[in-house]
């Protein structure tokens, strides 16, 4: 996948900025607050509709405006040629146009152009709570899966009505009916609960346990550290996840889970039977709290070295590796296995490396097949592995919201 052009309006500190990429390694050049973060954001929001800085469409518009437009022309495998455009406005909300047609939902967006960010952000990834995994995984399977997205964004819908439930009988009220009675109220929610939360845990185990062998050969490369990464989702729901080691031999290696699981449909009866007995002990419990207590959406994915938890244990150089390890771990698998190679988007992430990790990370991006989008407040050492002449890459230097040259 490429992006040939970009435009913003009145977005962040940019006015109107319009931008020519080359079709692989693109460097932003320029100090802080310059509005190189907002360019790359910019790409960001046209892949998966948001920023990936802040959580508000609001503080992205500029200031003193009421709304924002981004422009993109793309290309791909699959789709020869076509441009994307991304509208907010205050009150109106925003709005996503393919070729000049809208799309109904936002959410068909997902997928579209494949992305990956590396940010300092990604630090809350293994420093911050399950939320932050949970995020992730989710954005990451619904990049490579329609269906995944939609079963997500169906069992949110169940789940907010099941909570409206269990909300009205933890209130009291004429709503505090005999509890055999709330079981009869909660049971269709239940059974749609169980039947679309089993689908999504099923796939984020077997997507994990493939990440894991990616996450471990990308830390061994670029930490020089004799570690090894781990990565285990543990389930609030018991009995059904397994944990076999992985062994990262070759891209051929495959773990024993692997060889010999059952089929899809046999691990989510599975799911679904563990499931239902999770509800069935936490019945009061969702009653007195009001609340879903038992499901994908109070998941953990944890991560380890040497099967010592990182988010307890690690030092913060540790979480700095592991962070780039994932999100280069998330760049190989859908390498692997999309057909259009993603979008590789790195804001400042060389500021806080050494010199050899800066070459081997650098090297890494060489053999990127894909397009690449760099930011950094200082030139690096990126011209010692680029040739900036060629058309095939670009460097240019923001200030103050502008282009400000190009070289």
């Amino acid at each position: 996948m490429r992006i040939h052009e970009i435009e913003l309006f009145h977005f962040r500190n940019h006015t109107h900025t319009k931008v020519t990429w080359a079709p692989y390694m693109n460097v932003l050049i320029g100090p802080n607050g310059a509005g190189k973060t907002s360019i790359v954001d910019a790409i960001h929001y046209l892949c998966m509709s948001r920023s990936f800085v802040t959580s508000s469409d609001s503080h992205v518009v500029k200031q003193d405006t009421k709304s924002f437009l981004l422009r993109g022309h793309f290309q791909g495998q699959i789709r020869a040629q076509f441009q994307l455009s991304l509208s907010y406005s205050r009150g109106d909300g925003k709005k996503i146009f393919v070729n000049e047609g809208p799309l109904d939902k936002l959410s068909d967006l997902i997928g579209m152009v494949p992305v990956v960010v590396l940010s300092p952000q990604d630090e809350q990834l293994t420093k911050g709570g399950p939320v932050e995994r949970r995020v992730f995984i989710d954005a990451f399977i619904s990049q490579l899966s329609r269906s995944y997205l939609r079963n997500l964004m169906e069992y949110r819908q169940v789940r907010r009505q099941r909570n409206k439930l269990l909300q009205k009988y933890a209130e009291g009220g004429a709503f505090r009916v005999e509890k055999t009675l709330m079981q009869s109220y909660l049971e269709p929610w239940n059974e749609q609960l169980v039947r679309i939360g089993s689908k999504i845990m099923d796939e984020r185990a077997s997507v994990i346990t493939k990440l894991e062998r990616f996450v471990q050969v990308n830390f061994t490369k670029i930490s020089g550290l004799e570690m090894k990464p781990g990565m285990r989702y543990e389930s609030m729901v018991r009995g059904w996840v397994e944990n076999e080691e992985v062994v990262v031999d070759s891209d051929q290696a495959k773990s024993k889970a692997e060889v010999d699981s059952p089929t899809t449909s046999t691990r989510v009866e599975r799911i679904e039977q563990c499931f239902n007995a999770a509800l069935d002990e936490q019945f009061d419990k969702e009653l007195e709290r009001g609340q879903s207590l038992v499901g994908p959406h109070r998941d953990e994915i944890v991560f380890y070295l040497d099967k010592v938890e990182l988010r307890r244990y690690g030092s913060q150089g540790q979480h700095r590796l592991f962070a780039l390890a994932l999100k280069l771990g998330q760049l190989d698998y859908y390498t692997k296995e999309l057909e259009d190679a993603p979008l590789l988007v790195l804001d400042d992430v060389f500021g806080d490396l050494d010199g050899e990790r800066v070459r081997i990370l650098l090297e890494h991006l060489k053999a990127h097949q894909g397009q690449s989008f760099i930011t950094a407040a200082h030139p690096v050492a990126f011209s010692d592995f680029v040739d900036f002449d060629h058309p095939d890459h670009l460097c240019v230097t923001i200030k103050d919201g502008n282009v400000a040259e190009t070289n």
